[in-house]
């Protein structure tokens, strides 16, 4: 358990007494982080997100450490470094005051090595962006289905 959740909830009726929801959210931050929704029709899109997220990260760690192997690279060196790479770019962007773009404009020298691997995870039509769109959206889809 690593104590970096982050719990989520809204008020369920527009009559909600403000007192009420001020002491939930009181007693969720205990726990962590708590975010509240202004509706619970986001609950679906927090689920397709954050919900279902860490799957997604960890499918981009085996996935970078797939890809380390196939440049030549040890299955468990790549692993190793897959998994502190994620985990120091999630931990500099929870810390950090500038936002993920500007870190990343901070570590792409132009014309450089993570500039020609960002060509690729940025376009348009094939890149990431649009993968993680779909992705969230079909999990997002599937949470409106399962509370139906």
């Amino acid at each position: 358990m690593t104590g970096a959740a982050v719990c989520v909830f809204c008020g369920a009726r527009t009559g909600d007494d403000p007192a009420h929801l001020d002491a939930a959210e009181a007693l969720l931050a205990a726990g962590g982080q708590v975010v509240r929704l202004e509706s619970e029709d986001q609950m679906d899109a927090v689920t397709g997100l954050s919900g279902s997220g860490p799957a997604y990260v960890f499918h981009m760690i085996e996935c970078l450490a797939r890809a380390g192997e196939a440049q030549g690279l040890a299955p468990d060196l790549a692993m190793q470094l897959a998994q502190a790479t994620v985990a120091g770019a999630g931990a500099l962007a929870e810390a950090a005051d500038e936002t993920p773009a500007k870190l990343r404009e901070n570590v792409t020298s132009p014309n450089g090595t993570t500039q020609a691997g960002l060509e690729v995870l940025m376009n348009e039509r094939e890149g990431l962006t649009e993968l993680m769109r779909r992705t969230v959206a079909a999990a997002a889809a599937r949470s409106r289905d399962l509370g139906a």
